[in-house]
């Protein structure tokens, strides 16, 4: 990885709003300090992390899954411009000293861009990271235009 004084000052810019964005990392502390078993958290699912683009005419999203069981522990659905990923990740050791890893129910929507063929999804696991890929239209949609009369 390049240092910020290597690095082009778009790239670098965009690497300090990632850092300087507070949100996920607050959410990510809160989350270590009270734990999801409290009652008035009852039922809470936990978000996963996820990036998006575009690449080679396909729309990607990669989620940070780590130790779970594609098979088994992961639903992705796809319909009404939306892509739903949920699962759960069940906790394996039976004696912990301390643990700051999510288990239990994760859910994360995504709204897909206009055109994305929801018939055309595959997805993929490899090293503790889920890729979701749905094909785009290779072809813009037509533009009509409309002649305004005086009236």
């Amino acid at each position: 990885m390049s240092t910020p004084t290597t690095q082009a000052p778009l790239e670098r810019a965009a690497a300090m709003r990632r850092w300087n964005d507070p949100f996920p990392r607050l959410l990510d502390w809160f989350d270590t300090l009270v734990p999801g078993e409290f009652g008035w958290r009852t039922g809470y699912t936990h978000s996963i992390r996820v990036e998006e683009y575009t690449q080679n005419g396909n729309f990607v999203v990669r989620a940070e899954l780590p130790g779970i069981d594609p098979a088994k522990d992961v639903d992705i659905t796809v319909g009404d411009g939306l892509l739903t990923i949920s699962g759960e990740r069940k906790e394996r050791v039976e004696t912990m000293h301390r643990s700051e890893l999510f288990y239990g129910k994760f859910t994360r929507t995504i709204a897909l861009p206009t055109g994305a063929n929801e018939k055309s999804v595959n997805a993929e696991y490899r090293d503790g990271i889920l890729e979701v890929r749905i094909m785009m239209p290779t072809t813009k949609p037509e533009v009509t235009h409309i002649p305004v009369g005086r009236g």
